[in-house]
């Protein structure tokens, strides 16, 4: 194994969009140097003022040449950008001997230069967010609890459902308020998911069409798959003994969801790339956010597990935070993960190569309990 890179103490983060939360400021805390890149000198300027972080970061006008220039061996850059961006800078943090973190999936263009950062003692931080993120570390703490109470190599069945949603605290018609890019957020509806279902594999072309009931609480949510979950049977080392019933990991939305959007699943199903680009820009006018609106973020992550001996056992996670005029629950559950993981880098605590997240049910359960100390509330019952 190569030896991974001592930490330098300075972080750039790049990128100061919606999902820059109070991480930042959790990092000018811990980091010895952090430096923000945005758009320009001014707008990172800005963007600290806001946070209260004037004279805690440093500004920058961001280019990839220019971040390039500044990074040293040991450095680690965060990146807010979106996923196309994240392959070329990770190629200028290998080149520079630098870490590398962010909370997105891993693309196969990142996945290339894997192989490299390892050889170069860099660590490549992803999936270290909310969701992913969090999601990950409840996943893998269940599968740990459950294969010490039932056996990793007794014959069992599962069911193991990972839903995430942000949602408006206080429901509207639309039943939504955008978080992110609305363009994205339809083009996501139009990807086909993959999933497990009665034991097989199963693949909704439209995620929504496979939209059910999901309560939580005695509350009722709608939920649908999401991307491709298969590939996470893997990821999350389930026992090979234990076969699954059932294993997606999908969407939340509030109920009324899919009578409130029918209008847009019609526009969905005509495949008209420049209409639903306008639809986009309409949706985001009709619907905007105001410093007014508060939004709440709920990730439930279950699993049951059923031995061939008639043994069984249960465990849910759960996560249900509302936003406040400080900042919004999706800022908060995105940045301070990340920040975390980002931490991990600093004290050298993570191995050279690709981590995504905590990846082993002990890292998991280290990171939560840092989580919950810092202030980040869920509730975890078992049967």
């Amino acid at each position: 194994m190569t030896e991974v890179v001592p930490a330098s103490g300075t972080v750039h983060w790049v990128g100061a969009g919606l999902s820059t939360g109070s991480g930042l400021a959790a990092l000018c805390d811990t980091a010895d140097r952090v430096r923000l890149w945005h758009r320009t000198e001014e707008r990172a300027e800005r963007a600290l003022a806001a946070r209260g972080l004037t004279g805690r970061a440093e500004p920058r006008a961001y280019s990839l040449a220019a971040l390039a220039a500044e990074l040293g061996p040991g450095d680690v850059v965060v990146s807010m950008l979106p996923a196309p961006d994240h392959a070329p800078l990770l190629g200028a943090c290998v080149a520079a001997r630098a870490h590398f973190a962010c909370s997105s999936y891993v693309s196969d263009a990142v996945l290339e230069r894997v192989p490299a950062a390892e050889a170069a003692g860099v660590t490549v931080l992803t999936e270290a967010g909310l969701d992913p993120g969090i999601d990950h570390l409840f996943a893998h703490s269940l599968i740990a609890r459950a294969s010490e109470a039932i056996g990793p190599r007794t014959a069992a069945s599962y069911t193991l459902t990972s839903y995430c949603g942000g949602v408006p605290a206080e429901p509207d018609d639309f039943t939504y308020r955008f978080s992110w890019a609305p363009a994205g957020v339809l083009n996501a509806l139009r990807a086909p998911a993959r999933y497990i279902e009665d034991g097989a594999e199963t693949t909704a072309a439209r995620p929504y069409t496979a939209t059910r009931p999901h309560v939580i609480d005695g509350e009722t949510f709608e939920a649908y798959p999401n991307r491709d979950s298969v590939p996470f049977v893997a990821q999350y080392g389930l026992p090979a003994a234990w076969k699954p019933r059932t294993f997606v990991r999908g969407t939340l939305r509030l109920g009324g969801w899919r009578t409130a959007w029918a209008p847009v699943f019609t526009e969905l199903e005509r495949d008209d790339d420049r209409r639903i680009a306008a639809l986009a820009e309409e949706l985001a006018a009709r619907y905007p956010t105001t410093e007014s609106d508060r939004d709440r973020v709920v990730l439930a992550v279950s699993l049951d597990v059923h031995a061939g001996s008639g043994e069984s056992w249960s465990g849910r996670y759960l996560l249900d935070l509302t936003g406040t005029a400080e900042e919004s629950a999706m800022a908060r559950l995105v940045s301070r993960p990340l920040a975390l993981g980002v931490g991990h880098i600093l004290d050298g605590s993570l191995p050279a190569g690709l981590s995504r997240g905590a990846e082993t049910g002990e890292r998991s359960e280290r990171w939560l309990g840092e989580l919950a100390e810092d202030g980040v509330e869920f509730t975890l019952r078992t049967s």
